[in-house]
C-alpha cells in the first residue's frame, strides 16, 4: 500500500558539483584554506562575479579534498522549508551511506518543521559516524524564508564534527555569524580573498584568450578589473576576439561584452545565448522546446568549449548555466519577448512531469491563469501525492487574487492542512466562501458549503474549540446529505475525529465505525485509513469497548506494520494515536511491562502530530503504565510533559479535567532535577540560555518565540535539547534547574 508514492519532485543537476571551467586558474592558496577549515560553517560572501562558484566546485573537485561533499546550487524556486531540505537531506544521503533515508522521510511528518524531526533525526545520524562530511549551499541569498535560517541555525548550533557546512553568497547569510567568528567556529572568505593576484589574473587571461601577455600589460588589465574574476574573463574575451584590446581603458566591461564581442560570435552562438537569456537553467532539449530550434545541445556544448560564460552543471553536460551577469546583458538585447519563452519552457517542463518547474515559469511568465489551472488539475495527483503541499501554497501565495476561485483556494486550504498552517487554512477558506455561490461545484462532493465547512472544522480551529468544530461538522454533514445522499466519506470522518477531540469518545466511536467499514469501498488514500484507524481507536478505548478495539487494531495492524517497515510513520499521523490505544489496551489488560514499551514509542511519534490532545492522552497513559511497573519518577515526567502541553497548546476542556484527576492520582509533584553535581555535562548554546531565561516569565512558548523572531516550532526544538541538558522534564523544573546551576 505504501510503495506506490511517488518520490520528491527534486531536480538532480541541482545536487552535482559544477564541473570546472575550461582554463579555469587553480587557486590553491584559497582551495588550501578551505580544505584545512575545520570551523563549524565556512562563508564565501562576495558581489556577482567574483568566482564564488567556480572556486567552490575547483575545491570540491580536488582529489586533495577528502571529505564527502553534498552540493546543491540554490534558486528562487527553493526558498521555502521542505523543498530546501528535501535537497539538503537528499544531498548528505547520496554523499554516502552514512546518512540513511530516515532524516528525509521525516520531512513527511504532517504539521512538522523539520526541526521537530528532520533535522534531530539527521544530527544523530552524523553524530554516529566519523566519516567527514561538507555540506556546500550555493547561491544562498537567493533564499528570504526566515524559518529556513532558522533551522539552518538549528543545525549549526548542534553540528557534530562529522559536518561541516559552507555557504556561498552575494551577502551576509542571516545566521549569528558575530557569534559564531567569536567563538572561533567561523571561517570568513570574502573579495578581498577572493581577488586574483597579478600572476592568477595573468594566468587566466592567457589561458581564455589565448595570448601571453607582457608584464606590463597583464598588469594594466589587473589593475582596470581591480581582480574582479568576472571583469578578468570578459577582458579575456576582448582581447581573444581584438589583442589591441588588452591596451583599452574600458571600464564599462559588460557594455563593450555586447557592443563587441556578441556581435563576434557565429550567429547560431549568438542567437541561442540572447534569445535563451530568460531561462535559468539550459539544456538542448528545453532551448530547442522553448526557443522553437534544433540542435540547441550542440550549440551549447560548443559556449562551453569556448569559455564564454556558460558552464555545464554536470559531467555529462545536459544541463547548463550562463552567467547572472551576462543574462543581463543577453536580455538586454533580445528582441522576443521573454514570456513567450518561458510559457514554451513551462509546456516542456510539464510533458517532462516536472509540474512545478512549468508553474514556476508560467508565474515568471504572467500567465498567472495558466499556472492556475496547471495547480489546481495536478494539486491531489502531483503535488500532495509528492509531499509538495507546501510548494502547492507557495506559488499560491504568488498568484494574485483574481486567478484563485473556490476550488484553488480549497485546494489551498487543503494543502495548508497538510502542513499543519491553521491560519493559512482559514485565510483560504475565507477565500474560497467569497468567491464561491450555492452553484459552485465542488468534484466530489454534492455540497459546496459542506466542503468548506469540513475542512474548516477538522482544521480549521483549535482543539480548545473542539465543541464549535463539532457544530460545524454537523452541519456540514446536513448539507452533503440534505438530498437522501451518501455524504462524501470526509464528512462523517471529520465529525467522528472532533467529537473525540471534545472527549465525546461513545459517540465518536459509534460513527467512526461506520465510517471504517467503507475504506475499501471507497478506495481511501493511506494517510485517511491510518487517520480514522488511529481516531477510532483511542475513541473505543477511551469509551471502554476494549474488544472492539481490538478488533480495529487486529484489522489495522498490517497497514500499521508496513507503514513502520517503509519507514513513513512520520508522513502517517494516525499510526501514533494507533499505537497509543494499543498501548492503553495493553495496561488494561495488566501488561504494564509491555504497555510502557509501546506508550513511550507513541508519544515521540505523538510528539510530531498537529493535534495536542493526541500527544497529551498518550501522556497521561504513559504515566499509568510507569506508574504500573512502579517508576514514580518516569510516571511524574509525563504527567510534566503533559501539564506542559496544556499550558503551552490550547486543549479542550476534558484534557484538562483528565490531567488533574491523573495529578490527583500521582500527586501534585514535578519530576526531580536530575542534575545536581553544580556542573553540566554539555554546555547550553546562546540560544538555550536566552529561552532558559525567558522561561523564568508567564510568556507561552509562542509569545517567546515571538520576541526572538523565532517559530514556536524552533524554539520547542531548542527547548527539547535544554531539556535533555538538564535532566528535566517540564518548565518549571528547568527553571529551578537552572537557578539551581547558577545559569540563571
Amino acid at each position: 500500500m505504501t510503495s506506490d508514492i511517488p518520490t520528491r519532485p527534486l531536480l538532480a543537476v541541482k545536487q552535482v558539483i559544477p564541473p570546472a571551467r575550461v582554463g579555469a586558474v587553480p587557486r590553491e592558496r584559497l582551495r588550501r584554506q578551505l580544505r584545512l577549515a575545520e570551523t563549524r560553517l565556512t562563508v564565501v560572501v562576495a558581489p556577482a562575479g567574483w568566482g564564488k562558484t567556480s572556486l567552490l566546485s575547483g575545491w570540491a573537485t580536488d582529489p586533495e579534498e577528502k571529505r564527502r561533499i553534498a552540493w546543491i546550487s540554490l534558486d528562487e524556486s527553493d526558498d521555502e522549508p521542505i523543498r530546501f531540505w528535501s535537497y539538503v537531506l537528499t544531498a548528505l544521503h547520496n554523499a554516502g551511506d552514512a546518512i540513511s533515508a530516515g532524516p528525509l522521510q521525516g520531512l513527511d511528518a504532517a504539521g512538522a518543521s523539520p526541526v521537530d524531526l528532520a533535522l534531530p533525526m539527521l544530527l544523530n545520524e552524523l553524530a554516529a559516524t566519523a566519516l567527514p562530511h561538507v555540506l556546500v549551499l550555493d547561491d544562498y541569498h537567493l533564499l528570504a524564508d526566515r524559518r529556513i535560517h532558522e533551522a539552518v541555525e538549528y543545525l549549526v548550533a548542534y553540528l557534530p564534527a562529522s559536518l561541516r557546512i559552507v555557504i556561498a553568497s552575494r551577502t551576509d547569510p542571516p545566521l549569528p555569524l558575530a557569534r559564531l567568528r567569536a567563538r572561533g567556529d567561523l571561517t570568513e572568505l570574502r573579495a578581498a580573498q577572493l581577488r586574483f593576484s597579478p600572476t592568477e589574473a595573468a594566468a587566466l587571461v592567457a589561458a581564455v584568450s589565448g595570448h601571453d601577455l607582457d608584464e606590463t600589460v597583464a598588469g594594466a588589465v589587473w589593475e582596470r578589473t581591480e581582480g574582479w574574476a568576472a571583469g578578468l574573463q570578459l577582458a579575456a574575451l576582448a582581447i581573444r576576439a581584438d589583442p589591441r584590446r588588452a591596451h583599452a581603458d574600458d571600464r564599462h566591461l559588460l557594455d563593450y561584452f555586447a557592443a563587441e564581442v556578441l556581435p563576434g560570435l557565429a550567429p547560431s552562438h549568438r542567437d541561442l545565448l540572447v534569445r535563451a537569456a530568460p531561462l535559468e537553467r539550459l539544456s538542448g532539449p528545453l532551448c530547442d522546446a522553448a526557443l522553437k530550434v534544433t540542435g540547441s545541445a550542440g550549440v551549447l556544448a560548443d559556449l562551453v568549449r569556448a569559455d564564454l560564460f556558460v558552464a555545464a552543471l554536470d559531467g555529462e553536460q545536459q544541463w547548463y548555466r550562463c552567467h547572472p551577469l551576462l543574462r543581463e546583458v543577453l536580455a538586454r538585447e533580445s528582441t522576443t519577448d521573454s514570456r513567450e519563452v518561458l510559457v514554451h519552457a513551462a509546456a516542456w517542463f510539464a510533458e517532462q512531469d516536472r509540474i512545478d518547474d512549468a508553474v514556476h515559469h508560467l508565474l515568471r511568465a504572467g500567465r498567472e491563469e495558466e499556472a492556475a489551472e496547471l495547480m489546481l488539475r495536478n494539486a491531489e495527483s502531483w503535488f500532495f501525492r509528492r509531499g509538495a503541499a507546501a510548494t502547492y501554497q507557495q506559488f499560491g501565495e504568488r498568484l494574485p487574487g483574481r486567478v484563485v476561485g473556490p476550488e484553488l483556494a480549497y485546494s489551498l486550504a487543503f494543502a495548508a492542512a497538510l502542513c499543519g498552517e491553521q491560519d493559512r487554512v482559514n485565510r483560504w477558506l475565507d477565500v474560497c466562501e467569497l468567491r464561491g455561490t450555492p452553484d459552485t461545484v465542488m468534484a466530489g462532493w454534492h455540497s459546496f458549503r459542506g466542503a468548506v465547512l469540513t475542512v474548516r472544522a477538522g482544521f480549521g480551529l483549535s482543539d480548545v474549540d473542539a465543541a464549535r468544530s463539532v457544530a460545524l461538522a454537523r452541519q456540514a454533514l446536513e448539507l452533503e446529505t440534505a438530498d437522501g445522499v451518501t455524504a462524501h466519506p470526509h464528512v462523517p470522518a471529520t465529525l467522528g475525529g472532533v467529537l473525540a477531540r471534545d472527549g465525546r469518545f461513545d459517540e465518536a466511536a459509534t460513527l467512526l465505525l461506520d465510517v471504517w467499514q467503507q475504506r475499501h469501498r471507497d478506495s481511501w488514500p493511506l494517510w485517511t485509513v491510518m487517520a480514522v484507524a488511529g481516531m477510532l481507536a483511542v475513541s473505543l478505548v477511551e469509551a471502554g469497548r476494549g474488544e472492539e478495539c481490538g478488533r480495529v487494531l487486529r484489522e489495522a495492524g498490517p497497514t500499521a506494520d508496513a507503514v513502520e517497515r517503509d519507514g513513513r510513520e512520520a508522513s502517517t499521523p494516525g499510526l501514533a494515536a494507533l499505537r497509543i490505544a494499543a498501548g492503553r489496551l495493553w495496561y488494561l489488560n495488566a501488561d504494564v511491562e509491555g504497555a510502557a514499551v509501546l506508550l513511550r514509542r507513541a508519544v515521540a511519534l505523538a510528539e510530531l502530530h498537529p493535534r495536542p490532545t493526541t500527544l497529551f492522552l498518550g501522556l497521561l497513559y504513559l504515566a499509568d503504565a510507569e506508574l504500573g511497573r512502579g517508576d514514580r519518577p518516569a510516571a511524574r515526567a509525563a504527567l510534566a510533559r503533559a501539564r506542559e502541553v496544556v499550558e503551552e497548546e490550547p486543549v479542550s476542556t476534558f484534557a484538562k479535567r483528565r490531567l488533574e484527576e491523573s495529578e490527583a492520582r500521582l500527586g501534585r509533584v514535578g519530576a526531580r532535577n536530575a542534575v545536581r553535581s553544580g556542573v553540566l555535562a554539555e554546555e547550553l548554546t546562546d540560544r538555550e540560555l536566552s529561552i532558559l531565561r525567558a522561561l523564568q516569565g508567564p510568556a507561552t512558548q509562542r509569545e517567546i518565540g515571538a520576541a526572538m523572531f523565532l517559530s514556536i516550532n524552533t524554539v520547542k526544538a531548542y527547548n527539547k535539547s535544554l531539556y535533555r541538558k538538564l535532566g528535566v522534564a517540564s518548565r518549571h523544573d528547568a527553571v529551578a534547574a537552572g537557578r539551581e546551576l547558577g545559569l540563571i
